[in-house]
């Protein structure tokens, strides 16, 4: 009697248990739950790391502005001074982005369109150039496309023929003509000079440097190294990348050496071979080679 009354019992606690399933089940939404709260709270920090900075602006302005009226021997400079700082407290506060993507999410969509073009490369039995050159002109911007050659020893095939993906109507142009990841780059960060492109490779190769670093912060910073052939036929950029932000330069058009081919192949009017090889140096983890034939 005892053991029949017993064994109801036993079933129904072992019942009540929860099952692994369920335990990992809660654990994971829990965790959902956790990261994305991580995620508003480093949006809130930095909505409120550019709303302060506003306001130090703000308040810099007004008190070059009070010194204004205070000394009206050097009213001119602290006018200017307090208006300059009010203009960047504005511009400040109500361009202060609303959401931010991390690195790591960038990275993840690149390395997947990444592996896909490698993969599509390694099928077509393409060659390991990559050569980023005038295009059909595009509404979106920049006709710079990636030129991968079928041939060994290629001729570079005519703006107008790299329309098409599969490039195919020259035998010695032949090849896959890909719209670059750092085209998107290169026409935010013209919009963003307040001069002209500058034509020559030693300028250009410093502003382009300038704009991984300082506008984009895709790279913690750059080295770099330009130099012409003896003869005038052609030259060559060395930029050397530490800190990547979106991992292994030296993958299919990184974001990085892309925005650095586009950015020369624009300036400089003429198709640029790209090379990426990984170093062990202490300025650099990568080196992009970006060169050119006059």
């Amino acid at each position: 009697m005892s053991k029949a009354a017993a064994r109801p019992a036993d079933e129904d606690s072992t019942e009540a248990e929860p099952s692994p399933n369920d335990d990992r089940t809660a654990r994971i939404e829990v965790l959902r739950e956790e990261n994305q709260r991580l995620r508003e709270e480093y949006a809130r920090a930095r909505r409120t790391q550019y709303r302060r900075t506003a306001l130090a602006l703000a308040a810099v302005g007004l008190v070059a502005a009070l010194g204004g009226v205070l000394f009206p021997t050097s009213r001119t400079v602290l006018f200017a001074l307090g208006g300059t700082g009010l203009f960047a407290a504005a511009l400040t506060y109500y361009l202060t982005p609303e959401q931010f993507v991390s690195a790591t999410v960038g990275e993840g969509v690149y390395s997947a369109f990444a592996t896909t073009e490698a993969a599509l490369v390694d099928e077509l039995g393409l060659q390991d150039d990559r050569v980023y050159l005038p295009g059909p002109e595009t509404v979106e911007g920049s006709s710079i496309r990636l030129f991968v050659p079928q041939h060994a020893e290629y001729r570079p095939p005519d703006p107008m023929a790299l329309g098409s993906v599969f490039v195919i109507d020259d035998e010695a142009a032949r090849g896959l003509s890909l719209h670059p990841s750092g085209g998107p780059l290169f026409e935010e960060f013209r919009r963003a000079l307040s001069t002209a492109l500058p034509a020559d490779a030693d300028r250009l190769a410093d502003r382009l440097a300038d704009g991984l670093v300082e506008e984009f912060e895709l790279v913690r910073s750059t080295t770099r190294d330009v130099s012409g052939a003896s003869d005038g036929e052609g030259g060559n950029v060395t930029i050397g990348i530490d800190g990547s932000a979106y991992g292994a330069v030296d993958r299919m058009d990184h974001p990085v050496a892309s925005f650095l081919g586009v950015g020369f192949a624009e300036g400089l009017d003429r198709p640029v071979s790209v090379a990426v090889r990984s170093v062990e140096d202490d300025r650099a983890d990568y080196l992009v080679t970006c060169s050119w034939d006059d």
